[in-house]
């Protein structure tokens, strides 16, 4: 479980989250762990999902939250 903890991107939203526990994994074809660090900036965030060329516009990613009641 702990190779699933992490920084998550939701390409579609542009929203990151920070994974640090195991009580909610995000999944879908949106959703791409960028890096298992969680204590990452959005600013490293950001580069990560220009150098995957994840984001046309990566400077437009931004901290999300955990959707409530999933």
């Amino acid at each position: 479980m702990q190779e699933k903890l992490g920084i998550y991107l939701n390409k579609k939203e542009l929203k990151a989250v920070r994974i640090s526990s195991p009580y909610w994994i995000p999944s879908g074809d949106d959703w791409v762990l960028l890096t298992p660090e969680v204590n990452t900036t959005i600013l490293a965030v950001r580069e990560m999902a220009r150098e995957k060329n994840l984001a046309k516009e990566p400077e437009k990613i931004d901290w999300g939250q955990i959707p409530v009641g999933q």
